[in-house]
């Protein structure tokens, strides 16, 4: 019998677009406004600390709907922006610089929603608000920190291939290696030429060698350092709880940071310039640290403090950066005494591997750096960082360590935690700075989701009433179809990991609610023509789906083929188009098609029909 459809197809499409409706549901709870509270590097978010938060509310006759304790974070949901405000300006005070506290948008859905993993669809910042930094890479301490590093391989590979050498040192744009007489030189230049093909080797008449990039690999210097910072930005950010970040790479040399949801400026700077690297270097047991404070700190040493103020005297030869770290976690050994675990790439544990071998028993130290502006610039016009140097930790090497290894002698878990969370997204390249801020203020970004939003209504309710009048009964299944097709989208644009809708993507939205009609127009022509042809209702049913479906098919694969060069290509705004773009012709096509067949199979299938009101 013609245009029935089976049980478990309807069982199959209730439960798809049951999902999708599920899932949407969290936005329809709207946002609090927040007050989030972080650790700095020397604290902790623990009971005590929110304790502490509650009594500073409650003693300045600040109401908060919640204050609750996550993810070593403590979130204080307050009533309006005013209440907002003053707490945040309140807990600053009270906490100190120890602390971020930072204002924020907190979704307010319910905690079942949230069980099963609802959350309401990421807005971007000219829909949320929040805040906008183009950052700049230093590429000369980029490419200054690579060839310290070949500095370092250079003296170990000469020395493991029995070679010796007078001295290897960084000059301006390469490295100089002096050797004593002429065949040492060729066995040497032969050796590494050969050891590193992407490096380019010049010969003086004067028993050296000088070492410099070749264009390609300063090219990839700068491009890896770019991408580095990228990540580690990223990690430093999802570190310390900022609401979906937007991190991507801008031109050669810059980034672009989005906060959406962040309205407190200052604060989101000092986050993104708490990102520094680190180094791991020895201790100087040969000489007294008390006469290395009194001015006479030997050649090839530095004195450097540590978190308590006390002064260690470190080797200046740096054995390993971080940016080698691959991963660093925290536990406990099998003494229940805190420990780091960490992880290197191949080359970070070669290096490690060689260092420690002749250095078990002996003290390494873990460097944290933070490059901070002077304010000056040089002639090049770009910012000058000078970089504080502190020892976050200090370990006594058990065993020759490899690509994997562990620091104990830790005083706490939260010190585990702490060294752990700077290992893991504290490395980075090269030093940056903000080039260029903006703030997108929340009742900016409130007026634009009014102004999309009252444009999705208008052009969704137009194309109901066109429909309802043309198409008469079969306008109004394709008017249900219409209006599952926007639940669907907004439910899978929640469900999504980093999906975010921002203004062009509402206007995606607009054209897909135009577009998704365009389907049941094909199919619903088709059957006109087929009734005119003297088929019978049924027949022009089932001929009308059937011979519309290649035709729909074909315009919209193209469409959505569009839409994914769009999103491969395009960044910022036209991939957040792209996004509701793809999303709305696969829901589209699965509305017009599928949802509209089996309803009209329902109203219409195995009926002796006369006519259709169509």
């Amino acid at each position: 019998m013609l245009n029935q459809t089976p049980l478990w197809k309807y069982l199959v499409l209730i439960f798809i677009v049951g999902m999708c409706a599920l899932y949407a549901t969290p936005n329809l709870y709207g946002e609090d406004y927040a007050v989030q509270i972080s650790a700095g590097r020397n604290a902790s978010v623990d009971e005590s600390l929110l304790n502490k938060v509650t009594e500073t509310l409650s003693s300045e006759n600040i109401e908060a709907k919640n204050i609750a304790l996550d993810n070593e974070q403590i979130l204080v949901r307050l009533t309006n922006s005013d209440s907002q405000l003053i707490a945040r300006e309140t807990l600053q005070r009270a906490l100190g610089d120890d602390y971020y506290v930072a204002m924020n948008l907190a979704p307010d859905t319910p905690a079942w929603l949230e069980a099963i993993g609802g959350a309401p669809m990421k807005l971007g910042l000219d829909l949320r608000g929040g805040v906008h930094f183009l950052m700049e890479v230093d590429m000369n301490s980029a490419v200054n920190k690579s060839f310290e590093d070949m500095v370092s391989d250079f003296r170990s590979a000469l020395r493991e291939e029995g070679i010796r050498y007078r001295t290897v040192r960084q000059v301006e744009g390469g490295v100089e290696i002096f050797f004593r007489d002429q065949d040492t030189l060729d066995k040497a230049e032969f050796f590494l030429r050969n050891r590193n093909r992407d490096l380019v080797f010049t010969e003086k008449n004067d028993l050296k060698i000088v070492v410099s990039m070749s264009e390609q690999k300063l090219a990839e210097t700068r491009d890896y350092a770019v991408k580095q910072n990228i990540t580690i930005i990223r990690n430093r950010v999802n570190q310390l709880g900022v609401a979906e970040p937007s991190v991507q790479k801008q031109g050669v040399d810059r980034i672009a940071v989005q906060l959406p949801g962040i309205q407190d400026t200052a604060r989101a700077k000092e986050i993104l310039n708490a990102t520094a690297t680190l180094e791991f270097r020895s201790v100087d047991l040969d000489h007294d640290v008390r006469d290395a404070v009194a001015g006479r700190v030997p050649a090839g040493s530095e004195l450097v403090l540590d978190q308590q103020g006390q002064p260690q005297l470190l080797k200046k030869k740096i054995i390993l950066t971080g940016n080698h770290i691959i991963d660093a976690n925290s536990s406990a050994d099998e003494y229940g005494i805190p420990q780091v675990n960490i992880s290197l790439d191949s080359k970070g544990g070669s290096k490690m591997s060689q260092f420690t071998k002749d250095s078990i028993g002996k003290p390494m130290a873990t460097v944290f750096i933070e490059y901070k502006s002077t304010g000056e610039r040089d002639a090049n016009d770009k910012l000058i960082f000078e970089a504080k140097r502190e020892v976050i930790s200090i370990a006594t090497i058990q065993a020759r360590l490899g690509s994997s290894f562990r620091i104990t002698g830790l005083d706490s878990p939260q010190e585990a935690h702490n060294l752990s969370l700077l290992l893991r997204a504290g490395a980075l390249i090269a030093p940056i700075q903000i080039v260029e801020e903006r703030t997108v203020g929340p009742s900016l970004g409130k007026e634009n989701i009014a102004l999309g939003t009252q444009a999705i209504i208008w052009g969704f309710v137009a194309v109901l009433i066109f429909m309802l009048i043309y198409y008469k009964a079969f306008g109004l299944v394709a008017n249900l179809a219409l209006t599952l097709n926007l639940v669907m989208i907004v439910g899978i644009m929640s469900m999504i990991p980093g999906a975010t809708l921002s203004l062009p993507g509402m206007a995606g939205i607009v054209l897909t609610v135009g577009m998704a009609v365009d389907a049941n127009v094909l199919i619903f022509e088709r059957i006109r023509e087929e009734l005119r042809e003297g088929r019978s209702p049924q027949q022009a049913i089932h001929h009308g789906y059937d011979s519309a479906f290649s035709t729909i098919l074909d315009a919209n694969i193209t469409t959505f083929i569009a839409g994914l060069i769009l999103f491969a290509v395009g960044t910022g705004p036209i991939k957040g188009f792209s996004i509701t773009l793809m999303i709305g012709i696969a829901t589209s096509m699965f509305t017009a098609i599928f949802v509209t067949r089996a309803v009209v199979n329902a109203w219409c299938g195995g009926k002796p029909l006369k006519k259709l009101s169509i």
